[in-house]
């Protein structure tokens, strides 16, 4: 038998007047997983975001959260729901403990429990030691922290990120997500946005979406797997800046993407691999440069986006 999900949304619609921000977008997430939504800015994440949350209906569709209708009984709903927005949204001015205990009366938690989840998320975030410090005072990773405390106190069955890593260094961020996966693996269903492909690759499931729509849609592997319709040559030489300059006119190359001492040369479809090879050796005699390998190498997550933007443009 299959679990219920934590968040289903069908058809999901959002109109502000003639302008479509979330076009019949379907969304599923199970207990214990971390689905990511993916887009640029502009795509309707937030706006998707805000409508699962209950801070803004929706023209049409159907929302349910921890198995509450999200539209009908909005209210409800969002007792089961922790969210942390990309901006910190607590108060600077009272310290990290002084926080929490508002939060806590916002829950409505009293006695005994409000003492033992207080302490909890504390332990829980590594805040003990910092409980007494200003909330503003604090690094941002510190302040996203913070944030997940506050989401945490009331024991949420669904849990929504929002960019939660913006801007923090990056041992913030993987001790970020080391939480993330604990949660996760405490039962409790993530929907995170991000624009960090590194951590893309981290989530059970990923969702690109594209003007209001989910335009790809599966797990890391699946979506890697995608044939891509633009080969990728890797190039190693000593002589890469010169390689760059020259390549950037030619006919078949697409994109040239400086990547870990080496270019990335993304080609249109149905390059002709083995004569562009030749042409490569020809135009490296003849500026006297080194080629020391030339090779098709496998798309990376990024690859596979930008060709679905580009294929949905198109």
């Amino acid at each position: 038998m299959h679990a219920v999900p934590v968040i289903l949304a069908e058809e999901l619609t959002r109109c502000f007047g003639a302008f479509i921000a979330v076009n019949r977008i379907q969304v599923t997430v199970q207990p214990g997983e971390v689905f990511g939504l993916l887009g640029a800015n502009g795509a309707g994440k937030t706006t998707a975001i805000r409508m699962l949350c209950g801070m803004l209906p929706p023209t049409a569709g159907r929302i349910q959260v921890a198995g509450v209708d999200m539209v009908r009984y909005a209210r409800r709903a969002r007792g089961q729901i922790g969210y942390v927005a990309q901006r910190f949204s607590l108060y600077g001015d009272l310290t990290v403990l002084e926080n929490l205990k508002l939060q806590a009366g916002l829950y409505g938690l009293t006695g005994d429990r409000r003492r033992d989840r207080l302490a909890e998320v504390l332990r829980l975030l590594d805040l003990s030691d910092r409980r007494e410090v200003m909330a503003g005072a604090l690094p941002l990773g510190y302040k996203q922290r913070l944030g997940l405390a506050a989401a945490l106190l009331h024991e949420p069955r669904v849990l929504f990120l929002d960019e939660p890593t913006s801007g923090v260094d990056p041992m913030a961020r993987q001790r970020f997500w080391e939480l993330i996966y604990a949660l996760a693996d405490g039962g409790i269903g993530i929907l995170v946005t991000t624009h960090y492909m590194d951590e893309a690759l981290f989530c059970d499931r990923l969702a690109l979406m594209q003007a209001g729509r989910i335009v790809a849609e599966g797990t890391p592997d699946e979506l890697l797997r995608r044939p891509l319709p633009t080969p990728i040559l890797a190039l190693d030489s000593p002589d890469a800046v010169a390689f760059e300059q020259l390549a950037q006119r030619w006919p078949e190359v697409r994109e040239i993407i400086p990547h870990a001492g080496q270019l990335r040369i993304r080609l249109h479809a149905g390059t002709d691999l083995a004569a562009l090879r030749m042409r490569l050796d020809a135009v490296a005699a003849e500026h006297h440069l080194t080629v020391t390998g030339v090779r098709p190498v496998a798309p990376e997550l990024e690859d596979i986006f930008v060709a679905v933007l580009e294929e949905n443009e198109g």
